[in-house]
């Protein structure tokens, strides 16, 4: 394991060649036992303190990591480091980005800190990790180097990626992408800060993480380098949860859920929340306290096959007018706030309580030789439990999984968002029903803008007022390195190629005056797959509100009817379609805010078309001569 043998085995630079070679020593991982043990240091204790001494400051502490029963749970010894820093990306090279480049922020060019950091990499053990970005079938080569004492990190990536034994690696492994791990350089250069530098040429995506919490690069920072390859070579990674949906009758649908942060994707991979009498609580009236309860027998079986990143290579897609996607991840980051005490969540109770194999833990109290619960959530300085309590799962762990090499053909693409309650007297832009389907170019725009909600968990500096906030193209666009118009124009030839796969929206935490929770996206889920991903002409009309497409005048569920108050919001009596004018007209001016930015001349023809449609109020009928839709 500690060995420079298998080093001639890669292909790099120059520069970091040299930088392995003068490693005190390196570590290459045979199996994922030998890394799992490397995490709780070199005595293997039952506590590991992760410290780096910093030049006059003296040791600092950044992590603690415990033995558990179930695997090490990991703790950073700052509120700050216990979530990603949203402004943590910063771009070092001279490619085409919208990001920030690292030289305006900090005042010099990026390659005299690349080589600092190598030469720091130089003076340290290290693991050099391989891995793969994206699917074990189309992904890419891709390495890790980290120091040995933040083994735990080295550990998550493997987690989330895929493990691959050094063993296995070919003679001229040539990584496509390589992240580097320099913790102590947050406090040397960057004040304390998370960092992450994204260093681009046309055939390798380096990631310099200035930090040791895995959302920012062992993460995202993987998405972002997919990101950038797919902006190369032609193709999408989603943003996205997909599920295969098996009804009673045994047909099978396939469901690929987008949108913001709050926007349900994780939602989508969940049953139906039930009353202790077995009972869907539907909608609960903000003003008048009245619930809308039905009964719903055997529901259909839910098949996960991605929680968060579907990379959709242009090589899958056929003729079949629909999108093929494949999971990007080998296991998922899975936050656990919404776990607060036992019988939560049965399913994931019991692939943590007792996995297959060790997990790892982060922000969570975690007692030496104990089992690590998932809704004891580590404790802030605020005396408040963290908001980011994580646990990362190998996707041989979930129930009824598909396959990781399966690639899958999207039926329904659905776009979620957060609402707010919206009546008459107090109107806002929570007015959208249960169910809308849009033809391309709103399916499209939607995407461009990516509207935070209301009440969002993960944001906590949403605007005053209306709540809406922009995530940007694809709600990936925090994660993306390259121009927004590249994306943008990406995302819309990627749509418009797939005419068969259906396109929704659908809200969550309010229609109209309805506190409906995420109820409304599991319903629609149930219907859509119950009708085999397709909605009959006879039942839309067009929605009062043009971004909204069409709506549902009828919508039957095994057997039952749902109220036209969810499906049409305007004819809720506290709402009316007063209210809900005044909540579109929030919804629209907020388009038209962000929607001149993409107006460039890179920006495809039929894109500007449809901004320009948009920005002057266009009727539904005006974005289905744009893009038109099959119905049926």
């Amino acid at each position: 394991m500690f060995t420079d043998n298998y080093l001639e085995r890669f292909k790099l630079a120059p520069e970091v060649m040299a930088a392995l070679k003068k490693s005190r020593c390196l570590a290459f991982i045979e199996t994922r036992e030998e890394l799992e043990e490397m995490v709780y240091g070199p005595t293997h204790t039952s506590r590991y303190d992760v410290v780096y001494q910093i030049e006059g400051v003296g040791a600092v502490k950044e992590a603690e990591v415990v033995r558990c029963k179930n695997g090490p749970v990991v703790n950073f010894m700052e509120d700050y480091m216990r979530r990603r820093d949203p402004n943590c990306m910063v771009i070092g090279d001279d490619l085409p980005t919208d990001k920030p480049r690292f030289a305006d922020r900090f005042g010099y060019d990026f390659s005299k800190l690349r080589q600092e950091t190598l030469d720091w990499l130089a003076t340290q053990q290290l693991i050099v990790l391989p891995y793969r970005a994206g699917d074990p079938t189309y992904g890419y080569d891709s390495l890790m180097i980290c120091p040995v004492n933040a083994a735990f990190f080295a550990f998550s990536l493997a987690n989330m990626q895929g493990f691959t034994s050094i063993t296995d690696v070919h003679a001229d492994y040539e990584p496509r992408s390589i992240i580097y791990v320099a913790p102590p350089f947050r406090h040397t250069h960057f004040e304390g800060k998370q960092v992450c530098v994204h260093n681009r040429t046309k055939t390798m995506h380096e990631v310099f993480s200035y930090n040791l919490y895995p959302g920012p690069s062992a993460k995202k920072g993987v998405f972002s380098i997919l990101l950038d390859i797919g902006e190369q070579e032609g193709w999408v990674c989603c943003h996205a949860s997909a599920a295969m949906l098996e009804t009673p009758y045994e047909n099978q649908v396939v469901f690929m859920h987008e949108g913001a942060s709050g926007g349900g994707k994780s939602e989508m991979l969940e049953d139906f929340h039930r009353e202790e009498d077995d009972r869907l609580l539907i909608g609960t009236h903000t003003v008048t306290g009245e619930k809308y309860y039905m009964n719903l027998g055997e529901s259909c079986k839910i098949h996960p096959i991605a929680d968060d990143m579907a990379c959709a290579y242009s090589k899958l897609q056929n003729d079949s007018g629909r999108l093929v996607i494949l999971d990007a991840e080998d296991g998922w980051f899975l936050r656990m706030d919404g776990m607060t005490a036992y019988g939560n969540s049965p399913l994931y109770e019991r692939i943590t309580i007792h996995p297959k194999a060790p997990l790892e833990f982060f922000n969570m109290h975690g007692v030496p030789g104990a089992t690590c619960l998932i809704w004891e959530h580590y404790i802030e300085s605020n005396g408040k439990p963290c908001s980011n309590p994580r646990v990362i799962i190998p996707r041989d762990m979930v129930t009824n999984i598909i396959p990781a090499t399966e690639p899958v053909e999207v039926s329904v693409r659905s776009f979620g968002v957060r609402m707010p309650p919206s009546t008459a007297a107090e109107p806002n832009y929570g007015v959208m029903g249960m169910l809308q389907v849009v033809p391309p170019a709103l399916a499209w725009l939607w995407r461009l803008i990516s509207p935070r909600g209301f009440k969002n968990p993960s944001i906590a500096d949403a605007n005053a007022g209306s709540g809406l906030k922009a995530e940007g193209v694809g709600s990936y666009w925090p994660f993306a390195t390259g121009k927004k118009v590249t994306q943008a124009n990406l995302l819309l030839d990627q749509i418009v190629a797939c005419p068969n796969t259906l396109n929704v929206l659908i809200p969550n935490q309010h229609i109209g005056a309805y506190n409906v929770g995420f109820m409304g996206e599991w319903l629609s889920r149930e219907y859509l797959a119950r009708h085999i991903g397709t909605v009959r002409q006879k039942h839309l009309v067009p929605a009062r509100c043009a971004l909204f497409g069409f709506a549902l005048d009828e919508m039957k569920v095994d057997g039952q009817y749902i109220r036209q108050t969810f499906l049409r919001p305007e004819t809720q009596s506290k709402l009316g379609e007063a209210g809900y004018d005044a909540g579109t007209k929030i919804l629209a001016d907020f388009f038209k805010e962000q929607l001149p930015q993409f107006l460039t001349d890179d920006l495809s023809p039929l894109g500007r078309e449809i901004i320009e449609c948009c920005m002057s109020d266009g009727t539904l009928e005006d974005y289905l001569k744009l893009t038109p839709m099959a119905l049926k």
